[in-house]
């Protein structure tokens, strides 16, 4: 579970879209969603998530593990276990307190990471989306939206699944091409809190004992 959880953070650092192969296709109800979800989150001073992240095989998730998501504008920190992912608008800063290292390094220019509401913005450059109609999940009547990556990324599909009334992303799957399954399903959400102003900032200060790696 820990080696799976690692893989999903850092993968805001490993994977990259260099260049577009095929015309993208983009469903016009599909975007209309993705956009007020998008343009709702947005107009927010932050934005807080507690979800629940699954992971597993060939489309079945046999492990979950709480985790909690803060944004506010480009910043956010994201932490599952005893994995921790801080972006202070600048660099990301992967830390892991059970092996005590932390990665630093510059975003990617098409970077993905799986977080709450990062393929609200991914969408638009690297897949293709159709819209599948409506699916009840956890008793909520949601908007079922699937992206399809334009170019290879080792990405096979993932499922969007919205709360378009409430205008709010409700479950994320993601499907890899070697058959893996990772899933945040959001069970708590929160806007406009005050929140520390060191939220997204890394002080190196508290991590004198980790191995420090910058890229």
């Amino acid at each position: 579970m820990k080696k799976i959880i690692s893989k999903v953070i850092l993968s805001s650092i490993a994977i990259a879209t260099v260049g577009l192969v095929n015309a993208q296709t983009i469903d016009a109800k599909a975007k209309k969603i993705l956009d007020d979800v998008t343009a709702n989150y947005n107009s927010k001073k932050n934005s807080y998530f507690k979800f629940s992240f699954g992971s597993g095989m060939n489309g079945s998730v046999t492990k979950t593990e709480p985790g909690i998501y803060y944004t506010a504008g480009d910043k956010y920190k994201l932490k599952i276990m005893d994995t921790e992912q801080v972006f202070d608008g600048n660099k990301i800063y992967n830390i892991n307190s059970d092996d005590m290292e932390v990665t630093i390094a510059k975003p990617n220019g098409s970077s993905t990471m799986f977080s709450p509401i990062n393929y609200l913005t991914n969408y638009r450059n690297e897949y293709n989306v159709t819209y599948n109609g409506k699916k009840n999940v956890n008793g909520i009547n949601t908007e079922f939206i699937k992206l399809t990556p334009i170019k290879a990324n080792g990405i096979k599909y993932v499922y969007l699944f919205l709360d378009s009334t409430k205008k709010q992303m409700v479950k994320i799957e993601q499907h890899g091409n070697n058959k893996d399954v990772a899933v945040i399903a959001i069970k708590e959400y929160k806007e406009n809190q005050e929140v520390d102003p060191n939220m997204f900032v890394f002080d190196k200060n508290k991590y004198k004992n980790y191995i420090i790696t910058e890229l």
